[in-house]
C-alpha cells in the first residue's frame, strides 16, 4: 500500500511503459557518424592513394622477417578468406606495434583491417576474414611506436570474388 493506494504493475501496464521507452529512445537517437578518415573515402581509391594517406611520405621498410602473413594462397570463396597477422616485437612501452593495417590492392577500397595496439596487448597478432574482390597482393604493414612501417606481402588467388569491383 502506498499513501492509501495499491501499486499493481501489471503484464499491460508494464508492456505499455517499455513500448513508451523505447519510442522515446528511438526518436531521441541520432545517426551515427562516420570516423576518421574513412568518412573522406571515394567510392574506389586505388592503393597507391591509399598508402599515401594512410603513411605519407614516411618511408616503408621490408617487413619480411618481421611480419608473418598466415593466410592460403588460393581462396576458393573471397567473400571470407582468413588471414592471421604476427608482428615479432618485444611489446614494451618503449619498443612496440602501434598499429596494423591490412590491404587488399584489387578491392575497390584497398583498407580492408587496422588495428590499434598498446603494450598491454601482450603480443602484436590480429586473425580475421578478408572479402577479396579478385587475385593480387594482400599487404600487413606495421607501424612501430617510434614511426618506423615494416611491410610484408603475400600472394593471393582468388577463385571466386568477394566483393564487387
Amino acid at each position: 500500500m502506498l499513501g492509501g493506494m495499491s501499486l499493481i504493475l501489471t503484464r499491460r501496464a508494464w508492456l505499455g511503459a517499455a513500448a513508451g521507452i523505447a519510442a522515446g529512445a528511438a526518436c531521441g537517437a541520432r545517426r551515427a557518424r562516420a570516423q576518421g578518415h574513412l568518412a573522406n573515402l571515394a567510392p574506389e581509391e586505388p592503393i597507391a592513394p591509399t598508402m599515401a594517406r594512410l603513411f605519407g611520405g614516411r618511408p616503408i621498410k621490408d617487413g619480411a622477417a618481421l611480419i608473418t602473413i598466415d593466410m592460403p594462397l588460393i581462396a576458393e570463396d573471397g567473400a571470407a578468406v582468413p588471414i592471421a597477422v604476427e608482428v615479432k616485437s618485444p611489446m614494451t612501452p618503449e619498443n612496440h606495434v602501434k598499429a596494423i593495417y591490412i590491404l587488399a590492392e584489387k578491392n575497390p577500397r584497398p583498407l580492408n583491417v587496422k588495428i590499434t595496439l598498446t603494450p598491454a596487448a601482450g603480443q602484436a597478432y590480429v586473425a580475421t576474414n578478408l572479402r577479396l574482390a579478385d587475385s593480387g597482393p594482400v599487404r600487413a604493414v606495421a607501424e612501430m611506436s617510434d614511426g618506423a612501417l615494416w611491410i610484408a606481402t603475400r600472394e593471393v588467388r582468388v577463385t571466386v570474388a568477394g566483393c564487387a569491383a
